[in-house]
């Protein structure tokens, strides 16, 4: 078609209007219209709350929901290993499980007396919620994820202090909503299958030895601390998929220490694929206890 003046002013006065009308629209309105193309994250703090409510609509009413810890690990590993963890871990366990979006992850736990510096607040860095204070955070967030919408919401944890607390406010909320459609999964197969991975590593040829075993210990177990550190090969593959840097790999290497329990670590693309086949892993173990919670729920 011939562009004229005439056709230029109607197709500029269409745009105007066009214009407008997005501009008019109420954004407090329920039933607001996405002006634009919704993004694609599985993470709902990544979304505007036009896309949460149309994902929800879509049928994503399923939302994760993990915890992870912020504590010491070592003289390599970052305090917020847990984090890192459940950040490279979720994204798949969503894929695995579908029509599930993932909740802002969970970064404080129970780690220990505050004011006696008991267990990991012992070393500085470590920060520690009351266990009434953790599950009341838990309680809520699954409360707020349920007027929302969501029928499914799944709770995961990637330390052992948070399992307990993580029960009770499945327990409770189950009891409470019995009658309603909503049902919480803890699901304590994600921390405690095949603990550490010990057998996957041991099946990728990975064996971690402690030299300094206590009495009656082998120097080959299922354990996340060996030789004088909470640290393992488990958690820095995972993390370092985030990011190289928190499990300092390239100090490390410049160092000559880039090895842990007697594994060497090097290259750090090795590191990586170990994690991306961790988080694969612990997937599909999540998401077969997620089936299998379903059954017994529902």
């Amino acid at each position: 078609m011939k562009t004229t003046p005439a056709t230029l002013i109607i197709l500029v006065c269409s745009l105007l209007a066009t214009l407008q009308a997005v501009q008019a629209q109420d954004y407090f309105a329920a039933d607001a219209v996405n002006p634009i193309a919704a993004g694609d994250s599985l993470w709902t703090e990544e979304l505007t709350w036009i896309e949460v409510r149309d994902a929800v609509a879509a049928g994503m009413t399923t939302v994760i929901i993990g915890t992870g810890g912020v504590e010491q690990n070592g003289p390599y590993l970052v305090t917020g290993k847990h984090n890192y963890v459940l950040a490279t871990v979720m994204p798949i366990i969503a894929e695995e499980i579908g029509n599930a979006l993932i909740a802002p992850i969970v970064k404080f736990v129970p780690e220990g007396s505050i004011d006696e510096k008991s267990g990991h607040m012992a070393f500085p860095g470590t920060i520690s919620l009351e266990q009434t204070t953790f599950e009341a955070l838990l309680t809520d967030i699954c409360r707020s994820y349920a007027a929302h919408g969501f029928t499914d919401i799944v709770l995961i944890g990637d330390s052992g202090g948070n399992q307990r607390g993580m029960a009770n406010v499945a327990e409770s909320l189950n009891a409470l909503w019995q009658d309603a459609d909503t049902r919480v999964h803890h699901l304590a197969e994600f921390y405690t299958e095949d603990r550490w991975s010990y057998d996957f590593l041991k099946s990728q040829g990975i064996t971690q030895i402690d030299t300094a075993p206590l009495v009656g210990e082998s120097e080959d177990r299922r354990t996340d601390r060996r030789n004088n550190m909470h640290d393992d090969i488990y958690y820095e593959a995972q993390t370092a998929v985030q990011d190289p840097e928190l499990i300092r790999a390239r100090q490390r290497l410049n160092a000559g220490l880039f090895s842990l329990h007697g594994v060497d670590l090097s290259p750090v693309t090795r590191i990586v694929e170990i994690g991306e086949a961790l988080a694969r892993y612990r997937a599909e173990i999540t998401a077969r206890a997620f089936s299998e919670s379903l059954n017994t729920l529902r």
